[in-house]
């Protein structure tokens, strides 16, 4: 599933009306054998620029600012908690929660001409939120210093730092998008979401912990459906047939 960020002229913000929107997106039909994989793109020069500022300013209340707040919380963590991968296909400027949603997603490709910061010091509201995101995703060092003077990361820098995954051409954003869709097409969807809710849990955990539960998991996944199929189709010398 493609999901485009599409509001253009104000910099794909994301306001209130736009989490709600890609919440909304994001769980839709999340359960369909179908649905294998969901990239997150945009339109326009800038990915997404991150909260709407007219929406935090002193003419909107607490509670109106803490909605905003919390339903991005929610956003970004539900993310890591869809049974399917989700990529982000960057094409242009990500700035502060814009650079949180890349940072949020399984998997980022980049086009060379993109760019990450977190600017919200310059104008006194500290990207407390993003670093969430960011603080997991990059050296600490490097994530403090976008952090503490706003100045941006290019697409290569982003790339060596662990912020995408991926860097190429703009004209071969697409092809590589869909390189990496139909190769996790190709796998078993029960298969992958266990292994995706599973490595976002051994990740908090220490080494002993995270090797006793992935053990456990390792076993669970061979009492799948796909799991013995995969197995059988390997011995056997032919291609699997998942069930999902």
């Amino acid at each position: 599933r493609n999901i485009v960020l599409n509001n253009p002229r104000k910099r794909n913000a994301l306001s209130l009306s736009m989490l709600q929107s890609l919440r909304e997106d994001l769980l839709h039909d999340v359960k369909s054998k179908d649905l294998r994989v969901i990239v997150i793109s945009a339109e326009g020069p800038v990915f997404c620029s991150g909260h709407d500022l007219k929406e935090l300013s002193s003419e909107d209340d607490v509670k109106h600012h803490s909605q905003v707040f919390e339903i991005c919380a929610e956003v970004m963590t539900l993310i890591q908690k869809l049974p399917v991968p989700v990529i982000a296909k960057v094409n242009g400027l990500a700035t502060a929660a814009g650079c949180q949603l890349v940072a949020s997603c399984d998997i980022a490709v980049a086009s060379e001409k993109s760019q990450f910061a977190t600017p919200g010091v310059n104008i006194g509201l500290f990207c407390s939120t993003p670093a969430v995101a960011l603080g997991r995703s990059l050296p600490r060092k490097v994530a403090l210093e976008m952090l503490f003077t706003g100045e941006p990361l290019s697409a290569q820098e982003a790339l060596m730092h662990g912020l995408v995954s991926k860097v190429v051409p703009e004209d071969k954003l697409e092809e590589e998008t869909m390189k990496i869709s139909h190769k996790i097409c190709e796998s078993s969807k029960s298969v992958l979401a266990l292994g995706k809710a599973t490595f976002y849990r051994q990740m908090t955990q220490d080494l002993d912990t995270a090797y006793k539960m992935t053990t456990q998991v390792m076993v669970d996944n061979l009492t799948l459906r796909d799991g013995q199929e995969g197995i059988e189709a390997f011995i056997q010398k032919r291609k699997p047939v998942w069930s999902h």
